[in-house]
């Protein structure tokens, strides 16, 4: 399943006060790695934008009078998150503010759960760190994440370092594609293949030391912990354990 992580930034708190978005910020992950596709857009609010989020995101009515409403995007934001497993930190709020939008675009539009799944990082954060702060600074100095270019708040920088966050959360970036090295050894030839002689002396078994086996295991449980669908490791030792 694709994955876009998105954020927004907004003229205020409350899409039922008449407060819009402003700006929308996404980008896709394929097989735990960024992709470079993206879906980056600032919006004409026509409204005015509440002085205290000018001091949180910088954005200014100015800045804003030229660029497009949410209508004229809308129908390409739905394209670009559909079917899509959409990750969010505190998604309660920019998907409200995104189904606010929708509906004022269209009556008949989906709502952001109709076009996709929706993983808010806030919630896993809560249950993985339970009374500790969880915003999306706090995790980043937890994991270890270099967040020096924001001083502002900004939906698509904050999009990217929530993706990072994301995957530190669920335990690292993880890539099963070959490289180009990877791809020139398989394209060398049969001619290359070195075969092992006959006689050679049985290999070694190296086996996990307890220290090592504990860390797997407390690995497991974090991904079974953070991950909605469990996690598949676990499930096939189970499964091993059950045939033996």
């Amino acid at each position: 399943m694709r994955q876009i992580v998105l954020d927004t930034e907004t003229t205020g708190l409350e899409p039922e006060q008449g407060h819009r978005i402003i700006e929308i910020g996404c980008v896709e992950l394929a097989g735990r790695r960024l992709t470079g596709n993206r879906f980056h857009q600032y919006l004409q609010p026509d409204r005015t934008i509440d002085e205290a989020a000018v001091e949180v995101h910088g954005i200014t009515n100015a800045f804003l009078s030229d660029k497009p409403r949410f209508g004229d995007i809308a129908a390409d934001l739905s394209a670009f998150l559909r079917g899509a497993e959409v990750i969010i930190h505190n998604a309660a709020f920019d998907v409200g503010f995104l189904n606010h939008e929708l509906a004022r675009w269209q009556d008949t539009a989906p709502r952001v759960e109709d076009l996709c799944s929706v993983t808010d990082t806030l919630a896993m954060a809560k249950r993985l760190h339970p009374g500790q702060r969880n915003s999306l600074d706090a995790l980043c100095k937890r994991y270890g994440i270099d967040n020096s270019s924001r001083e502002l708040h900004g939906a698509l920088l904050d999009a990217e370092i929530l993706a990072d966050v994301y995957l530190a959360m669920t335990g690292g970036q993880v890539s099963l594609s070959l490289d180009h090295a990877g791809e020139s050894l398989l394209s060398s030839g049969a001619h290359e293949i070195r075969r092992l002689p006959a006689d050679r002396p049985p290999l070694s078994i190296v086996r996990a030391s307890p220290a090592e086996l504990s860390a797997h295991r407390e690995r497991l449980a974090a991904i079974e912990r953070a991950s909605e669908k469990g996690c598949l490791w676990l499930r096939m030792e189970s499964g091993l354990a059950e045939q033996g």
